[in-house]
């Protein structure tokens, strides 16, 4: 056998394997609500496979039921993340909630470790799934899980703070416990949770694997039983993918490599600018000195990725002022797009999180998420320097 492909080729070809015999270049779009039936008999039993969480062979019959680009899409996500299957939503949240439904956490236990995406976080915390969850951490995961633990649910690097999480420890020590990961910060590019040991790798595929920040979505890749399961649930709340949001991702999936490194030497460059800024308390990035106690970059992550955080000396306002004063950096949440977005957690992504978890999690009223985009980090950098010059003079 020859060299496993890279995977900057792999994200080229991944879901297209079969364009050349059908004569194609580009992968068709099926907009499709409804289709011809030529036989009722394989229609039925089409309809009955998808129930059940399976593929049809011959009709999708309906458009909320199974959607061939969609399909397409899911393929080239399985393949970069090493998994038999993946299925994807219409959004990260809906993607997050028919996990732990499928997983049976509606019924049971759910170990989370924070700081998690805040509306994971809220999902958990509200109790809106009927489900028991226990905060916990790296070290107390083979203690908090029981009998009735339907899964752990764990973001590495996290949200908004870029902790690491070894997830080959975090596996072993969950035992018989599935392990979810939210590999949304991290992308396949730098890390495929599935190869040490996770059963599911979760994506808001609104971020990088869109990357352009015109389209909602998300994806979890999986075994082929877990993906039937995801399916029966996207099946029976109509969760499913649209197709030109689905061609839109799939098409964005052969930069994906170059976009993650380009954006990624932007973050270690600025991450060091920033923490060498007196304005500036604490820079948190996995490129830092001491981020990565562990070891886990080039043993379970290729790279230290795309966003950082760092704390504003002068809390809430000081912060806001940063935030009002960049001009190429755009103020938004979200992440992972070809610009550069600013935030502040406690204040938007975070904010439906309790006060004391944010505390507790070292997220505080002066911190900032940075995600870099593709542009030039000189030009970047005169942005930031000049809207925390602005802010340090104001205060």
């Amino acid at each position: 056998m020859g060299r496993a492909r890279s995977i900057r080729t792999a994200v080229v070809h991944a879901g297209r394997g079969d364009l050349r015999e059908l004569g194609l270049h580009a992968p068709p779009i099926d907009r499709s609500s409804t289709y011809p039936l030529s036989d009722l008999r394989r229609a039925t039993a089409d309809l009955e496979a998808m129930a059940q969480g399976e593929h049809p062979t011959e009709s999708p019959v309906y458009g909320r039921l199974h959607n061939p680009t969609v399909a397409r899409f899911e393929q080239g996500v399985a393949e970069l993340e090493g998994a038999e299957d993946a299925v994807a939503f219409g959004s990260g949240m809906a993607a997050i909630t028919a996990t732990l439904l499928a997983a049976g956490a509606s019924e049971g236990h759910v170990a989370a470790l924070r700081p998690l995406y805040g509306g994971t976080d809220h999902l958990l915390s509200s109790g809106l799934l009927g489900s028991r969850v226990t905060w916990t951490t790296p070290e107390k995961v083979s203690v908090d899980v029981g009998p009735d633990t339907a899964l752990v649910l764990v973001e590495t690097p996290s949200n908004p703070l870029l902790d690491l999480v070894d997830i080959a420890a975090l596996v072993a020590d969950a035992g018989d416990v599935p392990v979810l990961v939210d590999n949304t910060f991290a992308t396949p590019i730098l890390q495929q949770p599935l190869r040490h040991g996770a059963a599911w790798a979760l994506h808001s595929a609104t971020k990088f694997l869109g990357g352009h920040g015109d389209v909602l979505a998300g994806v979890v890749a999986c075994d082929a039983e877990r993906a039937a399961a995801l399916r029966r649930v996207r099946v029976a709340t109509g969760a499913l993918l649209d197709p030109d949001a689905a061609a839109l991702l799939h098409r964005s999936l052969p930069t994906l490599a170059l976009r993650v490194q380009a954006a990624q030497e932007g973050a270690t460059d600025l991450a060091a600018r920033l923490a060498a800024h007196p304005a500036v308390t604490w820079v948190r990035h996995p490129s830092r000195p001491g981020a990565d106690p562990q070891g886990l970059m080039g043993r379970q992550q290729a790279g230290p990725g795309a966003v950082l955080a760092f704390e504003v000396d002068g809390g809430h306002d000081a912060a806001a002022a940063v935030m009002a004063a960049v001009r190429l950096i755009t103020p938004a949440v979200s992440l992972g797009a070809t610009d550069t977005l600013i935030e502040h957690p406690a204040g938007l992504t975070h904010r439906v999180v309790a006060a004391e978890a944010l505390t507790e999690s070292g997220v505080t009223p002066g911190t900032l998420r940075l995600s870099v985009g593709i542009e030039d980090p000189a030009d970047l950098w005169e942005d930031l320097a000049a809207a925390l010059d602005a802010a340090t003079q104001r205060r």
